[in-house]
């Protein structure tokens, strides 16, 4: 099974970064995949602020979509209407607050978080991780049969995230993915899927 650009979601992360970030945003951005999460949570507000101009400038460049993340205050003040958010973030926000996002995203656990954060008005979610990862490096993944439970529960997207690579990503389609989430590959280049 091939999965292509556009189902792939890139997720960030500057410290796995092997070159200058942004020339690192500007090559994913080129190849066009579903879009990309700017999450730095490390960064203060201020600083997430200052950078996500720069991510967007550039996504604007190739017309893919760039998802801030965590800090719906800033997308707002940009006047992005792409988000992703922690569940615990999303709970806090009011109606009127989420109705300024088009697209609306939580990071998923469970399936009751999946069906939550539908129920909280999200158009997609992610769901992981599913495979062991360095990024969660002694943390087992959840397994084929939670991405399973999760997409059957849910009517939106569900993107898998984590430890997917070409030998194991078409598991998680035939488990109901629509797509796949990119962290570590996306920012070093590595076994890229296209």
């Amino acid at each position: 099974m091939i999965i292509y650009m556009s189902d792939i979601i890139c997720v960030t992360n500057r410290k796995l970064c092997q070159e200058d970030f942004l020339t690192r945003i500007d090559r994913l951005a080129k190849a066009h995949p579903k879009g990309i999460i700017l999450r730095e949570k490390d960064l203060t507000e201020d600083a997430y602020r200052k950078l996500a101009e720069e991510v967007l400038a550039v996504c604007r460049r190739y017309e893919t979509l760039c998802i801030l993340h965590t800090y719906y205050h800033v997308a707002a003040e940009l006047d992005h209407t792409a988000i992703h958010l922690p569940l615990p973030v999303l709970r806090s926000m009011t109606s009127k607050e989420k109705k300024k996002f088009a697209i609306l995203g939580a990071s998923c656990h469970s399936a009751e978080n999946a069906m939550e954060a539908e129920q909280l008005g999200c158009t997609y979610i992610t769901a992981g991780h599913v495979f062991d990862t360095d990024c969660k490096r002694g943390v087992p993944g959840r397994g084929l049969a939670f991405l399973k439970e999760v997409c059957e529960s849910v009517s939106i997207p569900v993107y898998a995230i984590g430890g997917i690579h070409n030998e194991n990503v078409h598991l998680v389609r035939e488990a109901g993915a629509k797509g796949v989430c990119l962290m570590s590959s996306a920012m070093t280049g590595e076994g890229i899927l296209t």
